[in-house]
């Protein structure tokens, strides 16, 4: 078990930036996969991006050259840096865990509004 918890939502304007955090509970080093996904009103979750220790990561094609995850195993955090934003970008931003054995591990969400 792990409890992953986000911060770093907000209203920005179009255009603008934000940095998600996600914290976890413990060590996130066993995780083969640490990421990001969101969504928004009346749409189903979807994958923003994705890290696994050693590869490189993968991105929504919406997201691409905009969006960068990093992962931090000595302090158990991921991060989403957020450029360039859109207002189709507006949506609740959850962090997730995958273990080896594919379970899936979520926070609780974080709600990005890009708005003017």
């Amino acid at each position: 078990q792990v409890q992953l918890v986000e911060s770093g939502g907000g209203l920005v304007e179009p255009g603008g930036s934000l940095r998600l955090s996600c914290a976890a509970s413990r060590t996130i080093y066993s995780f083969k996969y640490m990421g990001w996904y969101r969504q928004a009103p009346g749409e189903q979750r979807d994958l923003v991006a994705r890290i696994r220790a050693s590869d490189s990561p993968n991105y929504a094609d919406s997201v691409k050259g905009r969006f960068t995850i990093s992962r931090d195993n000595d302090k158990n955090t991921v991060a989403l840096q957020m450029n360039s934003l859109k207002p189709e970008d507006t949506a609740v931003y959850y962090c997730n865990a995958e273990d080896t054995f594919g379970r899936p591990y979520w926070g609780k969400g974080t709600l990005v509004t890009v708005s003017s």
